[in-house]
């Protein structure tokens, strides 16, 4: 049977007029299933025994479980979860002392090659449905109010997969976590990262979601990003830009550079200057992220002093940069360590 939540509102009402109800009936149920986040058909209570049980003939809810839980000695959590058809991804809950972060994977595996990352040695089985994605954040939301006695702040989809090639879904996930009719998060604090799809970057802009938008850097030197994300070759640095430029004109919002600065990969001056001379062509600012290990030996953290060396260039020419620091790397739940190690 259909998860009854791919029906959209529109298609609720229809269906409820076929069943010779009234309209309002699909009101009731899109509250249990997005802003109660309802996952029995049974409990809802305002509907009649006898309609439900009609629903259920023909719909069933397929939420996603939690197959295994993690916790790191920093407080954050890692959850394996088990999707409807058994595959499996992984999200994360990050608390820090003002703020839960929901780290949120968009595919089952990734479409994408990057050198650096575990989650790119999966292969892509699937993208995940609009319920999934919201699932994850409403399990999340419920987990920091458990563990940290706060409702969740802050969602990055950050996680597995890459969001842009889930473009439709992840769209609608957004949708209907941010509207008063779902879970009523301010879309101000929901950042969408991309590994850089032009053509995408457009599109989100265009669709006036009111998300934060951060790219996946990691080099300004044409040739070298390529090396570490293969993919990139066919999306040249230029036409990233344009699609930035264009990101800020109709939004108005700055971007965020994500990078991991690595031990003779990028930690030299030339580097540097290149990601200085890319941050002035669009307001921008820059995260750099202290990289971890996923065991193949190419891909090392540079010392304190590299690292030291990009803040103050960085800062000397005026670009705000910040250094996020790791969370989670003992149970391989930190940026790019996600590969369902926790479930093998």
């Amino acid at each position: 049977m259909k998860d009854i939540r791919v029906l959209s509102l529109d298609q609720l009402k229809d269906y409820f007029l076929t069943l010779g109800e009234k309209p309002f009936r699909a009101k009731q149920v899109y509250d249990w299933l997005w802003s109660k986040n309802l996952h029995s058909i049974d409990e809802m209570t305002n509907l009649s025994k006898s309609l439900r049980e009609r629903i259920a003939e023909e719909y069933t809810i397929n939420p996603v479980s939690v197959d295994q839980l993690q916790k790191s000695t920093d407080g954050t959590i890692k959850n394996g979860v088990k999707l409807h058809d058994g595959l499996l991804v992984e999200s994360v809950l990050i608390p820090t002392e003002t703020r839960t972060t929901a780290c949120v994977s968009s595919q089952v595996g990734c479409s994408l090659n990057c050198e650096f990352c575990a989650t790119a040695r999966l292969k892509r089985m699937r993208n995940l449905e609009v319920a999934e994605i919201v699932d994850q954040v409403a399990l999340i939301d419920s987990q920091s109010k458990m563990y940290f006695n706060r409702p969740l702040s802050n969602i990055v989809f950050m996680g597995m997969g890459e969001p842009m090639m889930n473009y439709k879904n992840v769209v609608e996930a957004i949708r209907k976590i941010t509207q008063p009719e779902g879970l009523g998060m301010s879309p101000r604090r929901i950042t969408v990262s991309t590994s850089g799809l032009p053509k995408m970057i457009k599109m989100l802009a265009d669709d006036e979601l009111r998300v934060k938008l951060a790219l996946s850097l990691h080099s300004a030197i044409e040739s070298k990003r390529n090396e570490i994300m293969p993919f990139s070759d066919k999306f040249p640095l230029t036409d990233i830009m344009e699609a930035l430029q264009y990101w800020y004109q109709k939004t108005g919002s700055v971007i965020t550079f994500e990078y991991c600065v690595w031990k003779g990969i990028n930690d030299g001056d030339e580097d540097i200057k290149a990601l200085i001379r890319y941050c002035k062509q669009v307001p921008s600012k820059v995260n750099l992220i202290q990289y971890n290990p996923i065991g193949d030996g190419k891909y090392d953290q540079c010392n304190k002093q590299a690292e030291d060396n990009y803040v103050r260039q960085l800062e000397n020419a005026g670009i705000t940069v910040m250094i996020r620091k790791s969370r989670g790397g003992d149970i391989d739940a930190a940026c790019g360590q996600l590969a369902n190690k926790a479930t093998d």
